[in-house]
Protein backbone atom coordinates (compact mmCIF):
# COMPACT_ATOMS: atom_id res chain seq x y z
CA UNK A 1 0.00 0.00 0.00
CA UNK A 2 1.45 3.32 -1.01
CA UNK A 3 0.43 6.93 -0.64
CA UNK A 4 -1.00 6.50 2.83
CA UNK A 5 -1.13 10.16 3.55
CA UNK A 6 0.36 11.66 6.71
CA UNK A 7 0.41 8.38 8.65
CA UNK A 8 3.69 6.49 8.44
CA UNK A 9 3.74 2.72 8.09
CA UNK A 10 3.63 0.86 10.30
CA UNK A 11 1.22 2.74 12.51
CA UNK A 12 1.34 2.34 16.25
CA UNK A 13 -0.57 -0.78 17.31
CA UNK A 14 -4.32 -0.28 17.11
CA UNK A 15 -6.12 -1.45 20.24
CA UNK A 16 -9.76 -2.42 20.34
CA UNK A 17 -11.80 -3.75 23.23
CA UNK A 18 -10.30 -7.24 22.87
CA UNK A 19 -7.71 -7.11 20.09
CA UNK A 20 -4.48 -5.51 18.97
CA UNK A 21 -3.79 -4.86 15.28
CA UNK A 22 -0.06 -4.57 14.70
CA UNK A 23 2.81 -5.18 12.33
CA UNK A 24 3.87 -8.82 12.02
CA UNK A 25 6.87 -10.21 13.86
CA UNK A 26 9.00 -13.36 13.64
CA UNK A 27 6.96 -15.03 16.40
CA UNK A 28 3.88 -14.86 14.15
CA UNK A 29 5.34 -17.29 11.59
CA UNK A 30 3.71 -20.35 13.17
CA UNK A 31 0.33 -18.58 13.08
CA UNK A 32 0.79 -17.70 9.40
CA UNK A 33 1.69 -21.34 8.67
CA UNK A 34 -1.47 -22.51 10.44
CA UNK A 35 -3.59 -19.87 8.71
CA UNK A 36 -2.52 -20.57 5.14
CA UNK A 37 -2.41 -24.37 5.48
CA UNK A 38 -5.84 -24.63 7.13
CA UNK A 39 -8.44 -26.48 5.03
CA UNK A 40 -11.22 -24.47 6.73
CA UNK A 41 -9.56 -21.12 6.02
CA UNK A 42 -8.81 -22.21 2.45
CA UNK A 43 -12.44 -23.08 1.67
CA UNK A 44 -13.25 -19.77 -0.02
CA UNK A 45 -9.77 -18.68 -1.12
CA UNK A 46 -8.74 -21.46 -3.46
CA UNK A 47 -7.83 -24.11 -0.90
CA UNK A 48 -5.09 -24.56 1.66
CA UNK A 49 -1.46 -24.41 0.67
CA UNK A 50 0.75 -27.39 1.48
CA UNK A 51 2.47 -26.83 4.82
CA UNK A 52 5.78 -28.15 3.45
CA UNK A 53 5.69 -25.56 0.67
CA UNK A 54 4.90 -22.81 3.16
CA UNK A 55 7.78 -23.89 5.42
CA UNK A 56 10.17 -23.58 2.46
CA UNK A 57 8.85 -20.33 0.99
CA UNK A 58 7.48 -18.26 3.84
CA UNK A 59 9.83 -15.53 5.08
CA UNK A 60 10.98 -15.50 8.70
CA UNK A 61 8.75 -12.46 9.24
CA UNK A 62 5.71 -13.10 7.04
CA UNK A 63 3.14 -10.47 6.21
CA UNK A 64 5.38 -7.51 6.96
CA UNK A 65 4.30 -4.97 4.40
CA UNK A 66 2.29 -1.77 4.31
CA UNK A 67 -1.41 -2.43 4.77
CA UNK A 68 -1.05 -5.78 6.53
CA UNK A 69 -2.00 -6.09 10.20
CA UNK A 70 -1.67 -9.11 12.46
CA UNK A 71 -4.76 -9.59 14.62
CA UNK A 72 -3.63 -10.42 18.15
CA UNK A 73 -5.77 -11.73 21.01
CA UNK A 74 -4.24 -12.14 24.46
CA UNK A 75 -0.72 -12.10 22.99
CA UNK A 76 -1.41 -14.68 20.26
CA UNK A 77 -1.90 -14.17 16.54
CA UNK A 78 -5.43 -15.19 15.48
CA UNK A 79 -5.45 -13.79 11.95
CA UNK A 80 -4.68 -10.96 9.59
CA UNK A 81 -6.51 -7.98 8.14
CA UNK A 82 -5.21 -6.29 5.00
CA UNK A 83 -5.75 -3.06 3.12
CA UNK A 84 -4.36 -3.35 -0.40
CA UNK A 85 -4.79 -1.57 -3.71
CA UNK A 86 -7.18 -3.52 -5.96
CA UNK A 87 -5.41 -4.31 -9.20
CA UNK A 88 -6.88 -2.33 -12.12
CA UNK A 89 -6.97 -5.43 -14.36
CA UNK A 90 -9.31 -7.31 -12.00
CA UNK A 91 -13.07 -7.12 -12.35
CA UNK A 92 -14.93 -5.02 -9.82
CA UNK A 93 -14.22 -1.32 -9.40
CA UNK A 94 -16.03 1.82 -8.27
CA UNK A 95 -13.62 4.24 -9.97
CA UNK A 96 -12.86 4.12 -13.70
CA UNK A 97 -9.10 3.92 -13.08
CA UNK A 98 -9.42 1.24 -10.37
CA UNK A 99 -6.80 1.04 -7.64
CA UNK A 100 -9.29 1.31 -4.78
CA UNK A 101 -8.33 0.24 -1.28
CA UNK A 102 -9.52 -3.34 -0.77
CA UNK A 103 -10.21 -4.88 2.63
CA UNK A 104 -9.28 -8.50 3.22
CA UNK A 105 -9.12 -10.67 6.32
CA UNK A 106 -8.43 -14.24 7.43
CA UNK A 107 -8.85 -15.70 10.90
CA UNK A 108 -7.88 -19.06 12.32
CA UNK A 109 -10.93 -21.35 12.65
CA UNK A 110 -10.75 -21.37 16.45
CA UNK A 111 -11.35 -17.59 16.37
CA UNK A 112 -14.48 -17.81 14.20
CA UNK A 113 -17.92 -16.90 15.50
CA UNK A 114 -16.82 -14.57 18.30
CA UNK A 115 -16.99 -11.21 16.51
CA UNK A 116 -13.22 -10.82 16.17
CA UNK A 117 -13.35 -10.33 12.38
CA UNK A 118 -15.92 -7.54 12.75
CA UNK A 119 -13.90 -5.88 15.51
CA UNK A 120 -10.59 -6.10 13.62
CA UNK A 121 -12.03 -4.98 10.28
CA UNK A 122 -13.86 -2.03 11.86
CA UNK A 123 -10.61 -0.89 13.49
CA UNK A 124 -8.66 -1.24 10.23
CA UNK A 125 -11.36 0.67 8.34
CA UNK A 126 -11.27 3.47 10.94
CA UNK A 127 -7.49 3.69 10.57
CA UNK A 128 -7.81 3.68 6.77
CA UNK A 129 -10.36 6.52 6.89
CA UNK A 130 -7.73 8.64 8.63
CA UNK A 131 -4.86 7.56 6.36
CA UNK A 132 -6.87 7.89 3.13
CA UNK A 133 -9.67 10.35 3.86
CA UNK A 134 -12.50 10.42 1.37
CA UNK A 135 -11.57 7.15 -0.35
CA UNK A 136 -14.00 4.30 -0.86
CA UNK A 137 -12.99 0.84 0.32
CA UNK A 138 -14.01 -2.28 -1.60
CA UNK A 139 -14.35 -5.93 -0.63
CA UNK A 140 -14.79 -9.11 -2.66
CA UNK A 141 -15.89 -12.51 -1.41
CA UNK A 142 -17.51 -15.58 -2.88
CA UNK A 143 -21.30 -15.34 -2.77
CA UNK A 144 -21.23 -18.84 -1.26
CA UNK A 145 -19.46 -17.39 1.81
CA UNK A 146 -22.62 -16.23 3.59
CA UNK A 147 -20.76 -15.25 6.76
CA UNK A 148 -18.38 -12.95 4.85
CA UNK A 149 -21.24 -11.30 2.95
CA UNK A 150 -23.13 -10.70 6.22
CA UNK A 151 -20.00 -9.20 7.79
CA UNK A 152 -19.47 -6.92 4.79
CA UNK A 153 -23.02 -5.60 5.13
CA UNK A 154 -22.56 -5.17 8.91
CA UNK A 155 -19.38 -3.13 8.24
CA UNK A 156 -21.30 -0.78 5.96
CA UNK A 157 -20.45 -2.24 2.54
CA UNK A 158 -23.16 -2.18 -0.12
CA UNK A 159 -23.33 -4.64 -2.97
CA UNK A 160 -22.13 -3.11 -6.23
CA UNK A 161 -22.13 -6.16 -8.49
CA UNK A 162 -21.64 -9.88 -8.79
CA UNK A 163 -19.33 -11.49 -11.31
CA UNK A 164 -17.53 -14.71 -12.10
CA UNK A 165 -13.90 -14.96 -11.00
CA UNK A 166 -11.74 -17.94 -10.02
CA UNK A 167 -14.48 -20.25 -11.30
CA UNK A 168 -17.17 -19.05 -8.89
CA UNK A 169 -19.56 -16.17 -8.35
CA UNK A 170 -18.10 -13.23 -6.43
CA UNK A 171 -19.88 -10.60 -4.32
CA UNK A 172 -18.29 -7.17 -4.77
CA UNK A 173 -19.17 -4.36 -2.39
CA UNK A 174 -18.07 -0.83 -1.59
CA UNK A 175 -18.03 1.30 1.54
CA UNK A 176 -18.03 5.03 0.95
CA UNK A 177 -16.84 7.70 3.38
CA UNK A 178 -19.55 9.18 5.57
Amino acid sequence: MTELGPDAWPPAPIRTERLVLRESAAEDRAGFLDLFSSPEVGTYIGGPRPREELLRTMPEVPGRRPGSFVIELDGAMIGVVTLDRRAPERRGHVRPEGGETELGYLLLPEAWGRGYAAEACAAALDWCAGARPGEPVVLTTQTANDRAVRLALKLGFSEVERFEEYGTEQWFGARYPA
